[in-house]
């Protein structure tokens, strides 16, 4: 089963960020990768880089940002295929954001083309 694990961060805290942290998702990767669980991961670029498009009445509208009203946003992810939820939930442990006082790690399920995970 593939799941995805979103890293949400409060970018108000990145200063903070412990020395160090960036070779645990390394070593986290490769870890993953020689289990053959890791699909891909990636770092997203800050918020007031990105752009939201919406469509009403078959006109596109582009707009700054993605507008919301949480202080945290979705920082990266990791692309896991697990044999287990408890797997995944053991491995988005693993990720240094879980740690972090205002971050956080979502695990979702990956529905397949007949969604029967719902």
């Amino acid at each position: 089963m593939k799941y995805m694990l979103l890293i949400w961060t409060n970018p108000e805290n990145w200063d903070a960020v412990p020395a160090g942290e960036y070779a645990e998702y390394m070593a986290l990767d490769k870890a993953l990768l020689e289990t053959g669980e890791l699909i891909v991961s990636a770092e997203l670029a800050d918020p007031v880089n990105s752009r939201t498009v919406r469509v009403r009445d078959g006109v596109a509208a582009t707009t700054d940002g993605p507008f919301l009203e949480a202080k945290e946003h979705l920082a990266g992810y990791f692309l896991v295929e697990c044999e287990s939820l408890e797997r995944a939930l053991a491995v988005a442990a693993m990720i240094p954001a879980a740690r972090a006082e205002d971050e956080r790690v979502e695990v979702r399920s990956v529905m397949d083309t007949a969604g029967l995970e719902m």
